[in-house]
């Protein structure tokens, strides 16, 4: 099985240097490719210099995370594509239970491994932790991250199991796969757009599955702080495009319509918290839906699954049920 790691890289020449050594030396049977967003830093020269059996694939412009990984795949040949953030650390042997899952499931079409947090590092972390679901509304958490809440990696979650989308952190999909999906959706840019891609792989009955076996480390919002408005503007958005395109048709218009409601309850308590901008990060992504609202309901596929939600309603089960952890919302 040929498997292609490929980190995807926008001014990151000191993140490559700090986390490349370990992909080069525990990725012995894979191919290692960076995909270059048009950095304007040292990146390519860093490459050139120090990892010279990396290949190199530059983007003509800063694409962003989907667009950037659309253009980057079509130049790579392979079974399986790894898609790492240039600020992950891999583990000793964290491609083997890969291949060994994909080699003998031939259901599986995509694999996320356990996700746990650089910065402490018996932590789950916020991107993907140990396999991610959707609640009804299309808000995102994981066994071991709920909203804000991280637990302790306690061995909880050690068992390997089919999940609804895998972090894009650290996302494995068979390359096949990849190219009947038509990849990652460009318009998205950055952030849930790996969501979007393993619903629209749910709605055709593929599989995606948690392998535990499989660590590696993040250190998160490397390239996008968790705390930027800009962040909270493109989840917002985002979200909603992702529900637009893929919940059944029936359920549309009263999901979208309690699903915005919601967001303005979170707008109004970044509000309370002193985050003005977030507050007006979440009307600008609001004002955004609406502007391009026919474009995203244009790009629905003729069939789309019903039971897509693992929880009712995260933000109940949180904020009202006190539910701050994985098997108290479920």
């Amino acid at each position: 099985m040929k498997v292609a790691v490929v980190v995807l890289n926008w001014n990151g020449a000191q993140l490559l240097e700090q986390f490349m050594p370990k992909i080069i030396a525990f990725s012995p049977r894979a191919d290692l490719y960076v995909a270059d967003n048009a950095s304007t830093d040292d990146s390519i020269k860093v490459l050139q210099n120090q990892f010279p059996e990396v290949k190199i694939i530059q983007n003509s412009d800063n694409f962003g995370f989907a667009k950037g990984y659309n253009e980057a795949l079509k130049h790579i040949i392979a079974d399986v594509y790894a898609l790492v953030n240039s600020d992950i650390e891999v583990t000793e042997n964290w491609l083997e239970p890969i291949i060994e899952t994909f080699s003998n499931e031939q259901s599986i079409a995509i694999i996320q491994p356990k996700i746990l947090d650089f910065k402490n590092k018996e932590k789950f972390e916020y991107a993907g932790a140990a396999g991610g679901f959707i609640d009804k509304y299309g808000y995102p958490f994981c066994r071991g991250r709920v909203f804000e809440n991280l637990e302790t990696d306690l061995g909880q979650y050690n068992n390997s199991i089919e999940i609804f989308w895998a972090s894009g952190a650290c996302f494995f999909i068979r390359s096949e796969v990849f190219h009947a999906l038509n990849g990652f959706d460009a318009d998205f840019f950055a952030h849930q757009e790996e969501i979007d891609l393993c619903w629209r792989a749910f709605n055709k009955r593929y599989v995606a599955k948690f392998v535990p076996d499989s660590i590696v480390y993040h250190v998160g919002g490397a390239t996008l702080n968790q705390g930027s408005p800009l962040k909270t503007f493109l989840n917002f958005r985002n979200s909603l495009f992702m529900l637009t395109k893929n919940l059944p048709k029936i359920k549309l218009v009263p999901i979208i319509f309690n699903r915005m409601v919601l967001d303005g309850f979170a707008a109004f308590y970044f509000l309370l918290q002193g985050k003005p901008k977030h507050f007006f990060a979440i009307l600008k992504a609001h004002y955004s839906f609406y502007l391009k609202f026919y474009s995203f309901y244009k790009k629905r596929t003729s069939f789309q699954r019903n039971h897509y939600f693992k929880a009712k309603s995260i933000v109940w089960s949180y904020f009202v049920r006190s539910g701050k952890v994985f098997g108290n919302i479920i």
